[in-house]
């Protein structure tokens, strides 16, 4: 397994989580975005960064919960992945992207259908073009149970998921303990803050109907836990029956023996968010999926060197691992490095 050197004075789950939310500035990126009108008439924004080539690859990268493509893991990913000569284009989940999207159902864990028309999608349009997919904790459960799903008729040819909560009724409980309630206060809050502003939106200039949805939903006061959200929103506003039964549904735990792309999954056993035991046992994994499993990193953390100088291994080994996969099979060679273009 390849080495991952937590940094001096970072070597807490804790701080390997936060350091970047927290202290890496933002970086800003020539990217362009595009509106993606969806079948069902909602839409997804995306953020492209890189020339479109039928011989460079193009990446797909999938944000958290509460996250967005201004996330910093997502903006440093799509850094190297330029670097590296190739495209990338990072999802804005429904609603996530700063507008309110149109229907009262919004997303969660197990959106694979949204991931779905995406991939299938810029697969039509360059038919010849490799593609990838990044997806970090929500988005990478997100995605392994699309992949599960899919089977090998997906058109994506690599794969890598990041601190992914396997089992989503153990991180509900695990979130809930400990230190860890910080993080699901501040979860609860941007949560409700995205229910709030989409409700006063659609009361102005919403479809009546959806608005009617979402008044169904009772007031989002007194909940005090991800599952209180999951059982009192997340649910009702997707299908399912209880928080029980959705996190029953869209665990990507149980969809991992379905994999057939090649596939990278990279955890850390401090991970906030996540039980050690929850992740699945190398042993029961297929061929075609790989577990690299850290001692240290936190959750989306990795960091690498010092808090003064960091480094950030996963934007070292996400690309040097996709490199190394079936995706660049059709040139027998990874893409040249290029340099980051310039802001237009």
């Amino acid at each position: 397994m390849p080495s991952f050197h937590v940094a001096h004075g970072l070597s807490g789950g804790h701080l390997q989580t936060l350091y970047s939310p927290l202290l890496r500035p933002a970086l800003s990126l020539p990217r362009q975005r595009e509106r993606l009108t969806l079948q069902d008439g909602d839409f997804l924004d995306l953020d492209w960064l890189g020339e479109a080539n039928d011989d460079t690859p193009c990446v797909i990268l999938l944000h958290g919960l509460t996250g967005s493509s201004s996330s910093r893991y997502i903006l440093g990913q799509q850094q190297a992945l330029t670097l590296q000569g190739w495209q990338s284009v990072a999802v804005n989940w429904r609603g996530c992207s700063g507008t309110p999207n149109r229907l009262a159902r919004g997303y969660h864990s197990g959106v694979s259908e949204d991931l779905a028309e995406v991939v299938d999608v810029l697969a039509a349009r360059r038919p010849a073009q490799p593609l990838a997919a990044i997806g970090y904790s929500l988005g990478g459960n997100v995605l392994l149970k699309y992949l599960g799903e899919q089977g090998g008729a997906t058109p994506l040819m690599a794969a890598a998921a990041v601190s992914v909560p396997f089992r989503l009724d153990h991180s509900a409980e695990r979130i809930s303990q400990g230190m860890s309630r910080l993080y699901q206060a501040r979860f609860l809050r941007d949560l409700r803050h995205y229910m709030a502003n989409k409700r006063h939106q659609f009361a102005i200039n919403g479809d009546p109907d959806e608005y009617t949805k979402l008044l169904e939903l009772g007031a989002l006061k007194g909940m005090t836990t991800l599952w209180d959200f999951d059982d009192r929103v997340t649910a009702p506003l997707h299908g399912y029956a209880s928080a029980s039964d959705y996190y029953q549904r869209c665990s990507s735990l149980y969809f991992l023996s379905s994999i057939r792309v090649p596939t990278l999954i990279v955890q850390s056993q401090d991970d906030p968010f996540v039980y050690p035991h929850s992740a699945p046992k190398p042993s029961d994994l297929p061929d075609d999926v790989t577990l690299e499993y850290h001692p240290k990193g936190g959750h989306v953390g990795f960091i690498e060197g010092a808090p003064w100088s960091p480094g950030y291994y996963l934007e070292k080994r996400l690309p040097a691992w996709l490199s190394a996969s079936p995706l660049t099979a059709k040139n027998g060679e990874p893409a040249p490095r290029a340099s980051l273009p310039a802001r237009r």
